[in-house]
């Protein structure tokens, strides 16, 4: 599996605050922001990247881990032949984005993605 990216999925009350401990402290560009979801980027390495996450928009869950891979379809099928829960079905989203939410062993709740970009 092509992994671009790892981006941590901060669970907070409001998605819409404290953006500027991310961008003038940090120095990180906001890169998307629906309202319950509000990612920052490193504007020189795009791989450098957290979300804040304030009650997912389809899934019943929030996850705390984003991994962005090169084929979701790929993902999703090998996640239900080792046998996985899928917490969210293989969807593609309004705001552009292929994704489903998998548990890990440990009861995290995981956001596989496929990003157009």
């Amino acid at each position: 599996m092509v992994i671009h990216r790892i981006i941590p999925n901060l669970n907070v009350a409001d998605a819409q605050a404290g953006h500027e401990f991310y961008t003038e402290l940090l120095g990180l560009e906001k890169e998307f922001d629906l309202g319950w979801i509000v990612s920052f980027r490193a504007p020189d390495n795009r791989a450098a990247q957290v979300s804040l996450v304030s009650g997912d928009a389809t899934a019943a869950e929030d996850s705390v881990l984003s991994v962005a891979v090169g084929d979701v379809d790929a993902a999703y099928a090998r996640a239900r032949q080792l046998g996985y829960e899928i917490v969210h079905p293989l969807t593609t989203e309004q705001w552009g984005v292929r994704r489903f939410l998998v548990r890990d062993p440990h009861r995290n709740v995981i956001n596989i993605v496929g990003h157009p970009d």
